[in-house]
């Protein structure tokens, strides 16, 4: 079993790709041991000298469904994998800004996700320490966007251009090779193609 970290914000385009084909590649059978790890965007790009976003109530929009994410991750854990992919798909195919809890709970309730169970741990704030410990966790990997993929001590950041097809087979095949290469080929620093693919 190949076991590895991967880091995720659901406002990023990228994230949202490798996470679909994770998941694709987890439901086909894919044998992963993966532990997904909020990572807020927002926290690296905040004034010097500011409040960290998690403890800045002007930020809640930005935080609110990275939060949910983590307490169904957390409290749920059979509803994940339909909510991460919901959540994603949400933002980025329907243009569902998720910034608030209505637009988050309109996203995770044909899930039959508990809202109520989702609502009070978000007053809580436990998921915003969660988010908290990750990203100061992540900083000694040096992360500095997402998705990250950290296997073993290694991190290794990835930007995908294309979400899975129905060809679940095609997913983990994809996430295979990144393993490997990040796994067999750690003296490659960086390998980035000049022109997007026509």
């Amino acid at each position: 079993m190949t076991s590895f970290e991967v880091s995720f914000d659901y406002r990023c385009p990228f994230a949202k790709n490798i996470h679909l084909h994770v998941v694709a590649a987890l439901r086909a059978g894919a044998d992963f041991d993966v532990t997904f790890v909020p990572w807020t965007l927002s926290q690296g790009h905040r004034p010097e000298g500011a409040t960290d976003v998690w403890d800045d109530p002007s930020y809640e929009g930005d935080l609110i469904a990275l939060a949910a994410g983590v307490s169904v991750r957390d409290q749920q854990p059979e509803y994940f994998l339909a909510a991460h992919e919901a959540l994603f798909r949400a933002r980025h195919e329907r243009a569902v800004r998720l910034s608030n809890f209505e637009e988050i709970a309109a996203t995770l309730e044909p899930l039959g996700v508990d809202l109520i169970q989702v609502r009070e741990d978000l007053d809580a704030r436990r998921p915003y320490r969660v988010i908290k410990a990750n990203y100061e966790r992540f900083a000694g990997v040096e992360a500095f966007g997402v998705p990250t993929f950290v296997v073993g001590d290694d991190a290794t950041f990835v930007r995908y251009m294309d979400p899975p097809t129905d060809d679940a087979d095609a997913s983990t095949r994809l996430i295979e090779s990144l393993l490997a290469l990040m796994t067999n080929q750690p003296q490659l620093n960086e390998f980035k193609h000049t022109r997007l693919p026509a």
